[in-house]
């Protein structure tokens, strides 16, 4: 079984524009590491940090599904397909590039700082028309399917949303091959594994873990500010050539 705790400090921290803070889960760019390019389906898991009135020019992307969850302030989308969007807290952004699309990604405010999430998913399948959503989540749910059937271009990936109140036992983790927790508030806590040799551990905000060949959290309770997670569930890895 394998659990890997990666802290939030840790990651590759890059400043691509002015106005502009990475954190890279991945390596990504002129950051590297031959033991750390993907997990999963999972090419790229960003934090990123937008002053106001900064964001991301128009550029382009294949082949790639790309999820957005703002954690803070407003985002402005708009792509070569003609979707326009301002996307906020509590709503989820999604975008498969397929055969080609250009977009950009600009903070909505011209006083406020906004922060996201993005995810890069390889799809099942390629060179598909490009797909764009924004969908509305539940705000009070224990537990959300942010991914439905149907909405992914690859059939063995799903992204859940999960909550608990301070120091009540979080729902249900999916079950996968390989799984992604990513913290977006608060805290959690779990062991290791089951007995007296379960080693305690904590998560916060912008921690992750990383579980495959049936490894899993024992226990996991929220903290004292309650916790809200994001969870990948994928059932194969990216495939190359």
């Amino acid at each position: 079984m394998t659990l890997s705790i990666r802290r939030a400090g840790h990651r590759y921290r890059s400043e691509p524009e002015p106005g502009i803070t990475t954190a890279h889960a991945f390596s990504f760019s002129a950051h590297y590491d031959p033991a750390n390019v993907s997990f999963g389906a999972l090419l790229a898991c960003n934090e990123e940090s937008l002053d106001a009135g900064a964001g991301f020019g128009a550029h382009r992307h294949r082949d790639t599904e790309i999820l957005t969850w703002v954690l803070d302030g407003t985002l402005t989308h708009r792509d070569d397909h003609g979707h326009e969007a301002v996307v906020r807290a509590g709503q989820l952004q999604y975008l498969s590039a397929g055969s080609g699309v250009s977009h950009s990604e600009v903070n909505a405010s011209a006083e406020e700082p906004v922060r996201f999430l993005q995810f890069w998913l390889q799809p099942g399948e390629f060179a598909t028309e490009p797909d764009y959503a924004v969908r509305d989540v539940d705000t009070e749910a224990p537990s959300v399917l942010l991914t439905p059937p149907g909405l992914l271009r690859r059939d063995d990936a799903a992204l859940q949303l999960l909550r608990a109140q301070p120091y009540l036992p979080v729902p249900e983790l999916p079950q996968a091959a390989y799984r992604y927790l990513h913290v977006t508030q608060g805290a959690l806590g779990f062991r290791e594994q089951d007995g007296p040799k379960g080693r305690g551990r904590e998560l916060k905000a912008g921690d992750a873990v990383r579980m495959s060949d049936g490894a899993a959290l024992v226990d996991p309770t929220a903290g004292p500010d309650g916790v809200e997670l994001l969870v990948w569930a994928m059932d194969s890895p990216v495939s190359y050539g």
